[in-house]
């Protein structure tokens, strides 16, 4: 049988092919890495440390009273100036009852001021009057007594009567600028007792509106603790309402990655709940203004020589667009993937004015001050009305 010795010779050849193109592929995935970094990824940052944020609007109560209706639970949606929780209105609406007749009361007295210092006026115009009745008299008597027509005991008593119409004139005077000192420079709705007595009546109104608690925003019910019988005082926290209409993203970026970061550059998102599929955009609005180390309870001491080097984070705030949210709403804390197009530096650094017009507003709470309003000048024109038929 005849040996045959194996080919060896094929063997380094096929070898080297394999390793070119080994090669080969290493110098296509390094070219197109290259090419991937420097037309896209360069232009681009990102990170997973990001979470979905947003206001959490704490209601509390602002009078003490006793719970007597929840009209919500946890994920209810309510509507702005929806009542929510209900206090027993006893005490409010006798405190109203009584401030409506404390003012009713106050405007006939200071109606009667008016009147007592008309009626004053009169006495003084007639006194003068008499005084100068007397005078006269006086005056004639006194040319006629040389001639002996008049006794001096006649004489002295008509000197006597000119003295007691002077002081009686004089203590009518006082007796109107006692009065005049209450009503002067003032009408009837700026007089300082109606004041007093109109602050006192708004203030119970506003007590017996406040009985009512209202939902300042729209939004979902979150951590109620209010519950049915509870005794609250003012400041007493009973649940949340969060608007996630209004919720934005806040993503913590290294230090050395917000180089050319600037406000209002577009941002691409995707939230751990939906997956990759969805897509959500937005706009940096902040780009923070402290690392969270330097605002946190026990700051970092670094120069007390133990020192470790520690890459920072800034927190980006990040604008979402509404048309995203409503097709895909999100919830606060969520997990968001975040990407930043850095090609856009005409953007600045930090906001250069300053915010025109408040951010965050509600008027849920101008209408009881309204209905007070109307309150009061019912009371004033009515009592106003009152004293004034009766004095024709």
């Amino acid at each position: 049988m005849e040996n045959t010795a194996p080919d060896t010779t094929q063997r380094p050849s096929k070898r080297k092919r394999n390793f070119a193109i080994l090669l080969l592929i290493l110098i296509l995935a390094a070219a197109g890495s290259l090419a991937w970094y420097l037309l896209y990824a360069r232009f681009y940052e990102s990170t997973d440390d990001a979470y979905v944020n947003g206001n959490q609007v704490t209601l509390t109560p602002q009078i003490a009273g006793t719970v007597t209706q929840v009209t919500v639970d946890e994920g209810d949606f309510v509507q702005k100036g929806q009542p929510l929780v209900l206090l027993d209105p006893s005490d409010t609406e006798i405190a109203l009852q009584q401030a409506e007749a404390d003012l009713a009361s106050t405007v006939r007295q200071v109606r009667g001021l008016y009147s007592t210092a008309d009626n004053y006026r009169a006495q003084v115009a007639a006194k003068k009057v008499a005084l100068q009745t007397a005078q006269n008299d006086y005056n004639r008597r006194q040319k006629i007594f040389a001639s002996g027509a008049v006794s001096a005991e006649d004489l002295s008593h008509y000197r006597d009567a000119v003295t007691s119409a002077q002081s009686d004139l004089t203590a009518v005077e006082q007796a109107l600028k006692t009065n005049q000192a209450m009503v002067d420079d003032t009408v009837i709705d700026s007089h300082p007792e109606i004041k007093t007595a109109v602050a006192t009546l708004r203030q119970r109104y506003l007590d017996n509106a406040r009985s009512t608690i209202v939902a300042p925003v729209s939004g979902f019910v979150a951590k109620r603790a209010v519950q049915l019988g509870m005794r609250v005082t003012s400041g007493t926290t009973l649940l949340s309402i969060v608007p996630l209409k209004e919720v934005w993203v806040d993503a913590n970026f290294k230090e050395s990655q917000m180089q050319d970061m600037r406000l209002g550059q577009k941002v691409t998102l995707n939230a751990d709940l939906y997956g990759d599929d969805v897509q959500y955009h937005g706009t940096i609005e902040s780009l923070g203004i402290g690392t969270g180390s330097a605002f946190s309870l026990l700051p970092a001491q670094n120069a007390s020589g133990n020192w470790i080097k520690i890459v920072q984070r800034l927190p980006v705030r990040i604008a979402l667009d509404e048309h995203d949210m409503q097709k895909h709403p999100l919830r606060i804390g969520l997990s968001m993937n975040v990407q930043v197009d850095i090609r856009d530096l005409d953007g600045h650094l930090l906001p250069q004015k300053t915010v025109s017009e408040p951010r965050f507003t509600t008027d849920v709470y101008n209408t009881p001050m309204a209905a007070a309003d109307k309150l009061v000048a019912k009371i004033l024109h009515d009592n106003s009305s009152a004293v004034a038929s009766a004095q024709r």
